[in-house]
């Protein structure tokens, strides 16, 4: 069993910004080798990708969030961060972290809410 606790999330005007964090225990050694990624889904839609960093630190962000949103890592402290800058209103969602172990676990997700 692999345990994920996602941290950071809040209330926030538009045009702030967050961080995320996203710490991994129990089973798993070391994150050192497994894709992370952070997801999202808000009310009455379905969970989307919002970004995502591989075992060698390459990263895929949603077009939605490309130049706003960094995803980084610190296999060390088996953390993975999401820097949020410029929020907007339809960032609002609650946001989940994943690890693509076989099989991928999740964490219990932490909400983001940007007032406008």
């Amino acid at each position: 069993q692999v345990q994920l606790v996602e941290s950071g999330g809040g209330l926030v005007q538009a045009g702030g910004s967050l961080r995320l964090s996203c710490v991994a225990s129990g089973n798993i050694f070391s994150i050192s080798i497994n894709t992370m990624g952070w997801y999202r889904q808000a009310p009455g839609k379905q969970r989307e990708l919002v970004a995502t960093i591989s075992s060698g630190s390459s990263t895929n962000y949603a077009d939605s969030v490309k130049g706003r949103f960094t995803i980084s890592r610190d296999n060390a402290k088996k953390t993975v961060y999401l820097q949020m800058n410029s929020l907007k209103p339809e960032d609002t969602a609650v946001y989940y972290c994943s690890i693509a172990t076989i099989p991928p676990y999740w964490g219990q997700g932490t909400q983001v809410t940007v007032s406008s």
